[in-house]
């Protein structure tokens, strides 16, 4: 519930309504995270007040329909700093897309399937470092947004360890049968009791 937090955080400066909201994150995490969709915003904040974290106010407006104002109520806040003590724990083990591409092409009958995929995939990866550094250079990037870049860099290059890997394990013997070239160090893992 990450972007709930990152709500509750907003709300924590200042009250504000959906669109202020929408713009206060997109400001704070740059284009590196992606734009925020209002309707996806609106459903985290029905959610909040729902779970009484945070409480909203109809502010008239002469012209425009009323805008609701949104409050962080002290249930929120416990709920962010409870939040913000506990260690991120990212998701179990390795979901990847390209992972699961990593699995057809193994078991491809064609033997070039999976270096050509390892190969495109590479170029892709390195197109988007490349990008990132001219991200970077511009001189309009706050310091969180620079921090995303460096993330976005790292697992990026850390993508790039797990292709040299499959290069390495399973590209290994291409005169293996399909769904069995893998080496003795990408086979299942052994229990602990031995």
């Amino acid at each position: 519930m990450p972007l709930h937090h990152a709500v509750l955080s907003l709300l924590a400066a200042k009250p504000a309504h959906g669109y202020e909201l929408k713009a206060s994150f997109e400001q704070a995490v740059g284009d590196q995270w992606g734009g925020l969709n209002i309707g996806h915003l609106y459903q985290i904040l029905d959610r909040l007040s729902r779970d009484g974290l945070i409480e909203s106010q109809r502010q008239p407006q002469q012209v425009k329909p009323d805008r609701l104002v949104h409050r962080l109520t002290p249930a929120g806040r416990a709920e962010l700093d409870r939040w913000l003590a506990e260690p991120a724990t990212p998701a179990r083990g390795y979901r990847d897309d390209f992972f699961l591409k990593i699995m057809a092409a193994v078991r491809s009958p064609d033997p070039a399937t999976l270096p050509a995929l390892l190969s495109r995939q590479r170029a892709h990866l390195l197109r988007q470092l490349h990008a990132l550094a001219g991200a970077r250079a511009t001189a309009s990037t706050t310091a969180v947004e620079s921090l995303l870049i460096t993330a976005a860099e790292l697992h990026i290059r850390a993508d790039l360890g797990v292709i040299d890997a499959a290069e390495k394990t399973l590209t290994a013997s291409p005169a293996a049968p399909a769904g069995e070239r893998s080496s003795p160090d990408m086979a299942q893992p052994q229990s602990a009791a031995g």
